[in-house]
């Protein structure tokens, strides 16, 4: 499912500008601070061809995937995000990464993103409320970022931290959630090639409304685990609390994989709406794992999917 095809969109056809997403890492070269050790010399570059990971779906429009998201730091309706989330201000930007690493800091995205190489990562996109997308994401291993501030043996788990900026995101301002967003992974989810830190999608940076300038996706759980705008890093031992599973734990767990199987306490998650597919057209069975079962079920060996949902 996530060979690629002579059919696949190629970069020409899905990212043709990849000057224009190079934006930050050409500022990086010209005069960003050196990220002190975990720095490399090399500017980042932009690999022009699909990832052996990417499926092979058609992707939905930029226009579906940057007018239809849940954003609720800009307000609770699809459409709150598109309006309100111009007034972010995103550049510069830092990322503090602190817990149980070698190398804790807070580091200037222009140098989180000097030495990576961007990767086109088309993904499968599910969200709990059962719509879907596909989505042409642009960025680059988790991993490589966590090796390069050293994970100490004690880390078991990854906790992140969204932007908490009220006087620019309306929607902290309102009740409901305990403010800022947080979410978490076990380590070695984080640490799965599939997981990524975005920066882009299509021929653009990341548009504000769907979590610029950088955010978190995994594309084997449902859409609320991959948050965005992401300014906190943490590897600690114990499982931190993610934002959802405090507001409503019966409604959502920790892990938030997608299971067909494991109805959501007020819905069926066993089938999805593809956004964009027409108003006639029919729902998509929803796959285990989103699709990528090969790639992440061995890390659920021995586990009751039911139980830790």
């Amino acid at each position: 499912m996530r060979k690629t095809h002579s059919t696949d969109p190629s970069w020409s056809d899905v990212t043709p500008k990849a000057d224009f997403l190079n934006r930050r890492q050409i500022m990086a070269g010209a005069g960003a601070m050196a990220l002190g050790s975990i720095a490399g010399p090399a500017l980042a570059s932009i690999d022009a061809k699909p990832s052996a990971y990417s499926t092979d779906a058609a992707p939905n429009t930029l226009k579906e995937i940057t007018s239809y998201n849940n954003f609720y730091e800009f307000g609770w309706d699809k459409g709150d995000p598109v309006q309100y989330a111009g007034q972010m201000v995103t550049d510069p930007w830092s990322i503090e990464i602190d817990g149980l690493v070698d190398k804790p800091g807070t580091y200037p995205l222009d140098d989180i993103l000097k030495p990576v190489t961007l990767e086109q990562r088309i993904y499968r996109f599910r969200c709990v409320e059962a719509w879907s997308m596909v989505i042409p994401w642009i960025g680059f291993e988790l991993s490589a970022l966590l090796d390069r501030v050293g994970v100490q043996p004690s880390a078991k788990y990854v906790a992140f931290q969204t932007l908490y900026r009220p006087e620019q995101m309306p929607g902290q301002r309102q009740g409901g959630i305990d403010w800022p967003y947080v979410e978490g992974l076990r380590l070695d989810e984080a640490m799965n090639p599939l997981t990524i830190l975005a920066t882009g999608l299509y021929d653009e940076e990341m548009p504000n409304q769907n979590g610029a300038p950088i955010r978190l996706v995994v594309p084997w759980k449902y859409g609320f685990k991959s948050i965005k705008s992401i300014v906190k890093i943490s590897l600690t031992e114990k499982e931190p609390p993610t934002t959802w599973n405090r507001l409503q734990p019966r409604e959502y767990g920790f892990y938030a994989n997608v299971n067909p199987e494991v109805d959501h306490p007020r819905w069926s998650q066993a089938t999805e709406r593809r956004v964009g597919a027409g108003l006639f057209a029919g729902r998509e069975p929803t796959l285990m794992f989103n699709g990528y079962g090969e790639e992440v079920a061995s890390l659920y060996s021995g586990m009751n999917l039911a139980k830790f949902y």
